[in-house]
């Protein structure tokens, strides 16, 4: 039955505009986006085959290089869903949407956070880039306008005036950090997704996503590094 699963139907077109109106779905919604999908188009359905039913779609996506990608929130652990173009690498994915001195902020804030020991980069920070942009330097009102465009648009999120990469822009920009700031960007040694906010280990120096260090140490009376079983140092959160 291969060819039958091979095939794009109603649903999984549906399914596609859905998910790229939405910009970031979250798995349960995905997951009952699907149901919905398949039972209005009258396609069969089976509630684990979400993968299968995706990858259907991407199948059909590689010659237009999109992609459904799947990543994970590193806040909550959550898995999210994005239509990520694969044809542009990094930040000139933005370019259609935004300015070159609004696109250096971007790549700047973008560094701060990345280089950063906890995966945030505070306003302040942020705010001084400002003044030492190449394109043309910008005023403070401007940037925190440009800044509050790039939370809507989920490049980035904040929380108490610390910045961090979205999910989205997570998901979308992966590869192109990854490759860019090998040096320093990580995956998570649980996940192996990017891993943004982090918890390092002192002796091995492997991360992981505060979400999977939440999931990998609960029950464990001494946390001990999955790599190089060393006692893990950090405050281990909500264990």
């Amino acid at each position: 039955n291969i060819v039958m699963a091979a095939q794009m139907t109603d649903a999984h077109r549906r399914f596609l505009q859905v998910l790229m109106s939405n910009g970031l779905t979250e798995g349960s919604e995905a997951r009952r986006l699907h149901q919905h999908c398949c039972g209005t188009d009258k396609v069969y359905y089976a509630h684990d085959k979400l993968d299968d039913f995706i990858s259907t779609i991407n199948s059909h996506l590689q010659p237009l290089f999109m992609q459904i990608r799947k990543g994970i929130s590193q806040d909550d652990g959550r898995a999210h869903y994005a239509v990520v173009n694969l044809a542009e690498t990094g930040v000139t994915k933005m370019a259609s949407d935004y300015t070159e001195i609004e696109l250096e902020l971007f790549r700047k804030t973008m560094e701060l956070i990345v280089l950063s020991e906890n995966g945030f980069a505070s306003s302040t920070d942020i705010l001084n880039l400002a003044d030492q942009l190449k394109t043309k330097k910008m005023k403070k009102k401007e940037a925190e306008q440009v800044l509050k465009v790039f939370v809507e648009d989920k490049w980035l999120s904040e929380k108490n005036g610390e910045y961090t990469l979205h999910t989205r822009c997570i998901i979308d920009l992966e590869q192109y950090i990854l490759s860019n700031y090998q040096d320093v960007a990580r995956k998570c040694n649980i996940c192996h997704s990017l891993a943004i906010q982090s918890q390092v280990c002192e002796s091995c120096g492997i991360g992981m996503h505060l979400p999977c260090v939440r999931k990998y140490f609960r029950g464990q009376t001494e946390p001990r590094c999955p790599k190089c079983n060393e006692f893990w140092s950090c405050d281990t959160p909500g264990i």
